[in-house]
């Protein structure tokens, strides 16, 4: 069966029986716990947790999913992917257990024809219920298997609702391994379904098991996962997901850059897999919205990218790796994931440029590591250190594999120990921050979480207007609920009802103030969203007290709005001429749109010229001026896709959109406040653009009246310019360059004289040498010269000495350190002597060291006081050297 075949018999087996199908998430979720979509359920959260009530009693997705927790087991394993899409059902207070065992019995016996006496299930050690389910169904006891708490019970990993889960497993025969059932061998039984059932509250708790478990939840719920890929490869008898349809076309092209099959065991095995299995995901992030990057999702994608590239190194590709293999699965999967075909052109050029980044990381580690090997080596410590392989690692991203390979061929151990306790030691800090501020955020949406349930959504007014009357439901003092605040305190405020737009999609959030009747005023400097549609007022005290249950009035500065607004119509209108200036490619990554000015983040792979900067911003302009109309509309999300709104990296939209038109060249998804017409944002002005990653460029700029301001400012800039120059504001341009040009002649001058004075200079210390043994010697201190001016100056008398067999060693004191230089001349050269041999040990005396080669070196070093004595040894090493040039 092939896989969109699956899909859509599953999918159509659950609508049938009345779920709603709900398209997948993006791999980006928004949610602050989780780094990427790893279930199914994780966009239905909210249902569970009772922040939102669900549309819907029931619904049937596949959810696209990302998980690199068993990233080392992806090709050794016949399961184990890091992408993988999940096909689920879930019930919101609707049916429970019996129901949801008898679908999964019914789907994959008679629709997708496994074979029933083949068929496992695990169940909690206490959960009889699921038991007589299984064995109501047609399972008999012998093949249910009772697992504890880590295998068989269910949380999201915080407070929330939590369940036993039941597991539905297939036997893929004796080849496989033992038999025994699940609990004995998870490669011959392998996972295909697994079936949670909400019906407890978790308490606080670390790790999988450690929580307590609560009372029933008033409103039971079911989340089931069934893994597409396992699935295939039952269904298409292959022996691992890389041999299935979804994968096939990948590990055929890696076989062709590879110019040999896929071998039946081994290393080589892995490494095809790996690079087949990777490639996948890499373009699925990619394809939503995630660029490599040094941490979070962005390292996650880099990782994954490194390890297919050094995979395919070893599999002796020497070319491009990334970009074939991610365009053998836009070809295969791009019908039924349309967002891979949309993004296929960043997907390549992501790819390819990461690729080019690492081969020049690993040339970089390369060295780094040689010169480690090299020093071991001399040391003869036969180790390289931990803290070597741990720098190589994390600084520069350099395979720990490639370390261990490399000191292995040099006859060099490595401390993996101690690398590993570093390795260790990172992860745990990185944890322990995490986990604070995952804890603190956790508290507050607590908190949010009860006002929901106790008072709904908070209405939000302020599309129509700036001024509003509501009502206080809660006042907030560090997340938990209080009484009351008075005059000072920093608090956090709910209303029913409110006029302040909530931080979103980059728009900030709205200040201003409210008042009560008996004179209480608060300043609202931040309006943010606590949950989707809960706004949280962060609200300072200024007169008064304030009380839950009292009614304000709610006033938003006005102004303040209408120049954010400005700012929000200019981003869209930026983004609509970014990419037609630049291509479909530089998509929105990100914003600021503030009072007055806005930042603007977007792919793109080089910077910008100043004249494609000049004609995003005329275009803007010209955009602008002309006075488009401003139209607001509403439709579900698919109708809005086909009108070709776009939808901006890293949002959640509803099932029903807003829709913001502006003219007839922008259209997209936004939640924000905008102006009605085009000419009421103003002049738009670019600053600039700079890189802030890897293929990802910002432009900031600034609107409306801080745009006519930067004008100003730049204006009064060349009236103060050009009084100095004496000119006209018109005429400044071409008086300073005049003055440049005399100014360059001048220090050419200055320039031609200072050269003949250090060549005169140079001349009289050549006439001065010393005869020593083996020919003539100069060492002395000058002062006034700087440090190139120094070794110029012994350059040059090293030649000036006739018999080209002379020495030049001199210091000087410059800014409150010591230099030296010294040069040999050409007969020098010739016996094979080096100026740096001169330099060694003086070096030190200084506190430097000696660096260059041939016949010029110098050192430096805060030791000035000591220059006197540094001179005395180079002069004595110079000596030495030139009796021994005549032996």
């Amino acid at each position: 069966m092939h896989s969109q075949q699956i899909r859509s018999t599953f999918l159509d087996f659950f609508t049938a029986r009345g779920h709603e199908l709900v398209r997948s998430s993006p791999l980006v979720p928004d949610d602050p716990t989780l780094l990427l979509a790893n279930a199914g359920m994780n966009q239905f959260k909210p249902y569970y947790l009772g922040e939102s009530p669900a549309p819907y009693p029931r619904a049937v997705s596949v959810q696209k999913c990302a998980r690199t927790s068993d990233i080392e087991n992806v090709g050794r394993t016949a399961r184990h992917g890091t992408f993988f899409e999940m096909l689920g059902n879930f019930s919101f207070g609707d049916y429970f257990k019996q129901e949801t065992i008898a679908y999964a019995y019914e789907l994959v016996t008679r629709d997708f024809g496994l074979d029933p006496e083949r068929l496992w299930a695990t169940v909690y050690l206490d959960d009889d219920e699921s038991i007589r389910c299984w064995e109501k169904v047609g399972i008999p006891t012998s093949r249910i298997q009772r697992l504890g708490k880590e295998d068989n019970f269910w949380s999201m990993g915080v407070p929330g609702p939590c369940g036993p889960n039941s597991e539905l497993y297939y036997d893929r025969g004796p080849a496989f391994g033992r038999d025994g059932g699940p609990a004995v061998n998870d490669e011959r039984y392998m996972e295909i379904w697994n079936l949670v059932f909400m019906q407890f509250g978790r308490g606080e708790g670390e790790g999988k098991t450690d929580y307590p478990i609560l009372g029933e939840l008033p409103m039971k719920g079911i989340d089931t996962g069934m893994g597409l890929e396992r699935l295939a490869l039952l269904l298409q008898d292959v022996e691992n997901v890389c041999q299935t349809d979804l994968l096939a076309p990948t590990l055929h092209t890696v076989q062709e850059l590879a110019g040999r099959g896929y071998p039946g065991s081994g290393a080589e095995k892995v490494s095809f897999q790996v690079v087949t299995e990777h490639a996948r995901a890499m373009s699925f992030l990619i394809a939503d919205g995630v660029l490599p990057g040094n941490e979070g999702r962005g390292y996650v994608l880099r990782r994954l990218m490194r390890r297919a590239v050094r995979h395919g190194r070893l599999l002796g590709i020497d070319g491009p790796v990334l970009p074939a293999v991610t365009g053998s699965v836009i070809a295969n999967l791009g019908t039924a994931w349309p967002e891979l075909a949309e993004q296929a052109d960043l997907i390549e050029q992501i790819t390819r440029a990461e690729e080019e980044s690492f081969g020049r990381t690993l040339r970089q580690g390369a060295k780094l590591l040689d010169a480690a090997v090299r020093r071991a080596k001399e040391e003869n410590s036969g180790t390289l250190s931990g803290e070597t392989a741990f720098e190589l690692h994390d600084t520069f991203g350099f395979p720990v594999e490639l370390t261990l390979e490399s000191a292995h061929d040099a006859g060099l151990a490595v401390d993996e120990d101690r690398f590993k306790a570093l390795l260790a030691a990172q992860q745990q800090r990185a944890k322990s921050g995490g986990k604070a501020k995952t804890a603190a955020a956790l508290r507050r949406q607590e908190a949010y979480r009860e006002l929901v349930a106790r008072h709904g959504r908070t209405e939000f007014l302020g599309y129509e207007r700036t001024t509003a009357e509501g009502t206080v439901l809660a006042v907030l003092d560090e997340g938990s609920p209080v009484a009351a605040a008075s005059a000072g305190q920093q608090i956090e405020l709910i209303l029913d009802a409110t006029p302040f737009y909530a931080e979103r999609g980059g728009q900030v959030g709205d200040t201003g103030e409210l008042r009560t009747a008996d004179g209480t005023v608060l300043e609202i400097t931040d309006t943010r969203n606590g949950l989707p549609g809960f706004h949280v007022h962060t609200a300072r005290v200024v007169e008064g007290e304030i009380r839950s249950g009292q009614t304000v009035e709610a006033a938003v500065d006005a102004v303040r709005r209408s120049s954010v607004a400005r700012s929000h119509s200019a981003t869209h209108v930026l983004h609509a001429v970014v990419r037609e200036v630049l291509g479909k490619h530089a998509v929105q990554h990100g914003s600021l749109v503030d009072d007055g000015r806005l930042r603007f983040d977007f792919v793109h792979f080089s910077a910008l010229s100043q004249s494609q900067l000049e004609e995003i911003e005329a275009r803007v302009n010209q955009r602008v001026l002309a006075d488009p109309e401003v139209r607001v509309w509403h439709a579900d999300r698919a109708e809005a896709e086909r009108a070709g709104a776009l939808a901006l990296f890293g949002e959640k939209y509803e099932d029903t959109v807003r829709i913001v038109d502006i003219g007839d060249f922008s259209r997209e998804l936004c939640g924000g406040t905008h102006v009605a017409h085009g000419a009421q944002v103003g002049a738009v002005r670019l600053a600039g653009d700079v890189s802030v990653g890897a293929n990802l460029r910002r432009i900031e700029a600034w609107t409306g009246f801080e745009a006519l301001a930067s004008a100003d400012r730049e204006r009064q800039l060349l009236r103060e310019l050009a009084g100095l120059l004496g000119s006209r504001p018109e005429d400044a341009v071409g008086a300073l360059r005049k003055r440049l040009e005399l100014l360059a002649r001048a220090q050419g001058e200055v320039e031609r004289m200072r050269g003949a004075e250090l060549t005169a200079l140079a001349a009289g210390l050549a006439e001065k040498a010393d005869a020593v043994p083996g020919g003539l010697l100069v060492a002395t201190r000058v002062e006034g010269v700087t440090a190139q001016e120094l070794r110029q100056l012994a350059s040059t008398a090293a030649v000036r000495i006739a018999s080209g067999a002379g020495i030049v060693v001199l210091g000087t004191a410059h800014e409150g350190k010591a230099m030296l230089a010294s040069a040999v001349g050409a007969r020098l050269r010739e016996r094979g002597i080096e100026a740096r041999e001169v330099l060694s040990e003086a070096a030190a005396v200084i506190g430097g060291g000696a660096g260059g080669k041939g016949a010029l070196a110098s050192a430096g070093g805060r030791h000035a006081d000591r220059l006197g004595d540094a001179l005395s040894l180079a002069r004595a090493a110079a000596a030495t050297v030139l009796g021994r040039s005549t032996r």
